[in-house]
């Protein structure tokens, strides 16, 4: 009997260690200064977030947001928004303490980026009837390529086509439509949300392969170093224990894989 009330009492005290805030207060400081954990999840990466069947945010982002504000000791404040340019704007503003979002120096002078979590891969869609078969082949005079405004895929296209033009839809999951819609001959974005727009739209089709794979990290205000630290570390021990890998799998999530240890810019 008594074994068994030690036991029970090592129980609880594990548990009571593993519920109470591990952070460092100047880290806590940094990432909650509200009191709360403000973050911005952006609807508009289906493989990271997305509505559950009662419109609350869901996916591997909230999932990252609601752990980081449990081991700082806080309460979790989701801020959606519909498009990677919204959510850059949003933690630039300050009315956000942390985000997630594709690594691309252009973000950089601002945002301050843990290594990434996951990798995703971007890939191009055209119609059944486009001459075009290969990703060498889309950089060329008179090629109109459909972006998300301000995505991952604008700030790297922009810096790498040379010849095609670039068109921006309002957000990435517009995309296709706006392709559609403008007559455009190539459309870029996650591979995912491209092969479920071909499945949706009659006469399209992927290219192969990718033309590019996207870092995705967690990110803050430049400044903060203590905050910094943490949340660098924090993505690390999400990756090492499975924490991500898990997070992929519950959510279904095809076409991102969990990023190789360190990576921080």
């Amino acid at each position: 009997m008594l074994r068994s009330l030690l036991a029970l009492a090592m129980f609880g005290l594990l548990g009571a260690c593993a519920s109470a805030p591990v952070a460092p207060p100047a880290a806590v400081a940094d990432l909650a200064p509200t009191g709360k954990l403000r973050a911005v999840i952006n609807y508009g990466n289906p493989i990271l977030a997305k509505k559950g069947a009662a419109g609350e945010p869901t996916g591997l982002s909230v999932d990252l947001a609601r752990e980081l504000a449990r081991r700082l000791g806080v309460e979790a404040e989701l801020v959606t928004v519909t498009s990677a340019g919204q959510s850059v704007e949003t933690l630039a503003s300050g009315r956000v303490d942390v985000g997630f979002f594709a690594i691309d120096p252009a973000r950089a002078a601002t945002t301050a980026y843990s290594g990434p979590y996951v990798q995703i891969e971007g890939a191009y869609l055209v119609r059944n009837d486009s001459p075009i078969k290969a990703n060498e082949e889309v950089d060329h005079e008179g090629i109109r390529v459909a972006v998300g405004n301000k995505s991952a895929y604008d700030l790297y296209l922009s810096r790498n086509l040379k010849k095609a033009k670039i068109e921006r839809a309002p957000t990435s999951p517009a995309v296709v439509d706006y392709f559609i819609a403008n007559k455009l001959d190539v459309a870029a974005g996650v591979k995912q949300q491209l092969e479920m727009d071909a499945k949706r739209v009659p006469g399209l089709r992927l290219l192969p392969g990718r033309f590019m794979v996207i870092n995705q990290a967690m990110g803050m205000a430049r400044g903060k170093e203590a905050g910094a630290k943490y949340l660098t570390a924090f993505v690390e021990e999400m990756k090492a224990t499975g924490f991500v890998a898990e997070g992929l799998r519950r959510h279904a999530i095809e076409g991102a894989s969990v990023a190789p240890p360190g990576g921080a810019p």
